[in-house]
């Protein structure tokens, strides 16, 4: 193997109370992919943030091109070649792709203008690089996510960045946007850049990456090349132990009716009708922008309902608020944990327990006592990663921070749980602890709508399937008669031309 063009080595980083990272080491190859993996809490963000600037080292050494070198900041680490691209896009909608990628560096004529032609035309050839079909004078909120995620990849490039990482780059994308990624990820390793990829999706890392290394408690553990692993023996080095069935359903007799949906209709959502058992899993699939999450918000009360009854446990209800739909028995966990979710600015206890804070109130007051309580039982059932239950919850990991919005759900104490994408950003390890504590849950009758837009997930926990497609119900199959092939031809409407043709 070449020399590497970017070596971290024996990277300490302390916090107070916590060790982020402990004798952690990385190595990035010019034209090859490093995947960095390790459940959410191993330190690879710590890592970055070390590497980038953004948290300054205890001890250890950063060799970047044949020197150790330290740098003050992002820009500092952008300027000399080693850009990030981050899970959350740091791009602005209403300006134009051009001004993003020259945002803060505009090129200037002699007197101090803006050069527009200049700066389009640059903007311009970056694009075509990446094979992006836009004038770079198009706002960037005209693009899709995956173009977006495009234009963050051609701004790192107007850095003359020779190391790209990329941070759950296929986070939200179709399936389509991901094979267009990886296409350019391709392009660019043939170039000779040293890329770093950051996932938690396993098969992704079998498709795009040569190497992997992996972090687990700060540490480093191994770095191995692709070709030499299995998925299996990946899993025991991230988690430190075998995981044997990773999707771990549980039959539970249900027969009681809890939720029953009459012909809803609303914005992109058209005469949907289904029922959910108690104690039954209710997987919902389909492809992005099938209308899963706007039909889970109409039963939810954040979406207006034009049509269609609710009914729960035999009682019509009417929720036209959120609020409304809590005090009812319906709990939501959104796809988008920090925009909808969590409050990142508030604790770990703060935001689990602030809708459920009835339960802890005696009269005008709080018990307090109780409220504590309630949340160290939940940091301890769900193993939440934090110092205590007054950190800042910005401060955990992805996936800790996706434990608690689960936690602040069940702390509410609902009928109806829906949870939209609940492992989305989270590692293998994590994942089981989570299908785990739902398991627990739908043993004590809790009915659970579990929405996913990964099919092994919805195959491998529910008991029953439905696909969405356009808005509509396009298929339905119970965990016994479901498979992949099944799932994918009701996601893009195979089967409802077939019943046309008939």
């Amino acid at each position: 193997m070449r020399q590497a063009i970017l070596a971290l080595d024996n990277i300490y980083k302390s916090f107070p109370g916590v060790k982020a990272l402990d004798n952690a080491c990385l190595k990035v190859y010019p034209g090859k992919v490093m995947a960095l993996l390790g459940e959410n809490g191993a330190g690879k963000s710590t890592l970055m943030k070390v590497l980038t600037g953004i948290y300054h080292l205890d001890s250890g050494q950063i060799n970047y091109e044949g020197k150790n070198v330290s740098f003050s900041g992002p820009r500092d680490s952008q300027q000399a070649g080693i850009s990030i691209i981050h899970q959350e896009l740091n791009l602005i909608a209403e300006l134009s792709i051009a001004e993003n990628i020259f945002l803060g560096r505009e090129i200037t004529h002699a007197w101090g203008g803006i050069n527009w032609k200049g700066m389009y035309a640059q903007a311009d050839l970056l694009l075509q690089r990446l094979n992006i079909n836009y004038s770079s004078a198009t706002l960037l909120g005209d693009l899709s996510l995956g173009e977006q995620q495009m234009v963050e990849i051609a701004k790192a490039l107007s850095f003359k960045a020779k190391v790209i990482i990329m941070d759950e780059p296929t986070d939200a994308l179709t399936d389509t946007e991901t094979q267009s990624l990886f296409k350019v990820i391709n392009e660019l390793r043939d170039e000779g850049y040293g890329i770093v990829y950051i996932s938690h999706r396993l098969k992704e890392i079998f498709e795009i990456c040569d190497d992997i290394t992996i972090l687990r408690d700060g540490k480093f553990i191994a770095q191995e090349k692709v070709s030499d692993i299995d998925e299996d023996r990946l899993i025991e080095l991230m988690v430190g132990r075998k995981l044997n069935d990773q999707y771990p359903r549980i039959a539970v007799q249900h027969d009681a009716v809890c939720l029953d949906v009459k012909n809803i209709s609303g914005d992109g959502i058209y005469d949907i009708s289904f029922i959910l058992k108690e104690g039954e899993i209710l997987g919902i699939s389909g492809l992005m922008g099938a209308g899963r999450t706007e039909l889970m918000k109409m039963i939810y009360g954040a979406l207006k309902r034009q049509h269609g009854d609710i009914f729960l446990q035999g009682q019509k209800i009417d929720p036209k608020t959120p609020a409304q739909a809590l005090a009812l028995g319906i709990a939501y966990i959104s796809e988008d944990r920090k925009a909808e979710g969590l409050i990142l600015g508030l604790s770990v206890q703060e935001n689990m327990s602030l809708c459920a804070l009835k339960h802890f109130s005696k009269g005008w007051q709080l018990d307090h006592a109780a409220e504590a309580m309630a949340v160290d039982d939940f940091i301890k059932l769900f193993n939440i990663k934090t110092p205590t239950r007054q950190q800042i919850i910005g401060n955990l990991s992805g996936g800790n921070q996706q434990k608690v919005a689960i936690a602040k759900g069940l702390l509410t104490k609902p009928k109806v749980l829906i949870l939209d994408e609940p492992t989305r950003g989270v590692d293998v390890g994590a994942k089981k602890e989570i299908y785990q504590l739902i398991n627990k849950f739908k043993a004590q009758g809790m009915s659970i709508i579990l929405v996913s837009s990964e099919m092994s997930e919805v195959l491998g926990m529910s008991d029953r399937i439905l696909v969405m497609h356009q808005g509509k119900i396009s298929g339905e199959f119970s965990a016994q008669d479901a498979d992949q092939e099944k799932l994918m031809a009701c996601a893009i409407g195979k089967n409802r031309e077939k019943q046309a043709n008939e």
